[in-house]
């Protein structure tokens, strides 16, 4: 039974990136979609797109890799889990890496990056960390 589904999107790219894969598909949600398009904007994976599946809807990413074969995102974690949320206010949105990664945070605004957060002055739950 699966009760993290940002957990499983978050393990199914990074084992994806660590297996050398060019694609992965992930099951639809609303909130999937915009990590995705986060990740793309911010230049951590080259597309996504929304495709039929087996059961309902997926998502398809295209994975992104240096010239030599290395992977672009050399790090992906859960913050927030369902156990122990995680929220933050527009002061203390946390910075990644010291400023290189990127904080993806769920806020009543929509979700968006911890820099545009900070920048809006908007608070909220801290999804996951990328770098």
């Amino acid at each position: 039974m699966q009760t993290d589904p940002i957990a499983d999107y978050l393990t199914r790219l990074r084992n994806a990136i660590r297996a050398g894969h060019d694609e992965v598909e992930i099951p639809l949600s609303g909130l999937k979609m915009e990590m995705s398009r986060i990740l793309k904007e911010q230049g951590y994976i080259k597309d996504f797109q929304r495709k039929p599946a087996a059961v309902g809807e997926a998502i398809e990413v295209t994975l992104k890799y240096t010239e030599d074969r290395r992977p672009v995102i050399i790090g992906i974690e859960r913050v927030s889990r369902p156990g122990r949320r995680r929220y933050v206010n527009h002061k203390t949105v946390p910075r990644v890496q010291g400023g290189t990664g990127t904080a993806i945070v769920s806020t009543s605004a929509g979700v968006m990056t911890g820099h545009e957060a900070r920048a809006k002055g908007v608070g909220g739950e801290v999804v996951a960390y990328v770098w």
